[in-house]
């Protein structure tokens, strides 16, 4: 699994100019579910995406997790980020997990993080979706595979 990870003030996607997901301070989540990855690496990329210090704590030094502010999470779906530009012009994507697994996964996903209590908005799964955020520092972090 990939994740780009964005650390918001607020973000919000939209599907056909309705609202489907929001958060306040936290994390953006866009992810991509890749071939062959299993539930045990989604269940791991949760765990260390909650734990990951990246927050500014009393001193302004990025020491505190998304667990320990008690910030939310919007999760939206990105297939393109496991775009392939090694040869020509146009991306290839045939490293992305198909549409079954991927939707499967990235529910998963987002569950984990629930599971974790964590509060979670999610964008739609396949739609064209409008992402709007306002990044906060700003602080953008990619993760491949729960590193």
């Amino acid at each position: 699994m990939r994740a780009l990870l964005q650390r918001v003030t607020q973000a919000s996607v939209a599907v056909d100019g309705e609202q489907v997901g929001q958060c306040g301070a936290g994390l953006l989540i866009l992810v991509c579910a890749m071939a062959g990855d299993t539930p045990a690496q989604v269940t791991r990329m949760a765990a260390k995406v909650s734990k990951l210090r990246i927050f500014k704590d009393d001193a302004g030094k990025m020491n505190r997790s998304l667990l320990d502010t008690g910030g939310a999470a919007l999760v939206v779906s990105q297939f393109t980020l496991a775009a392939d530009t090694r040869s020509g012009n146009r991306p290839g994507f045939s490293t992305a997990a198909r549409p079954e697994e991927g939707r499967a996964l990235y529910e998963q996903f987002a569950a984990d993080l629930e599971d974790l209590g964590i509060a979670v908005e999610t964008g739609e799964f396949g739609a064209d979706m409008a992402v709007s955020l306002i990044n906060d520092g700003p602080v953008t972090i990619w993760l491949d595979d729960a590193q």
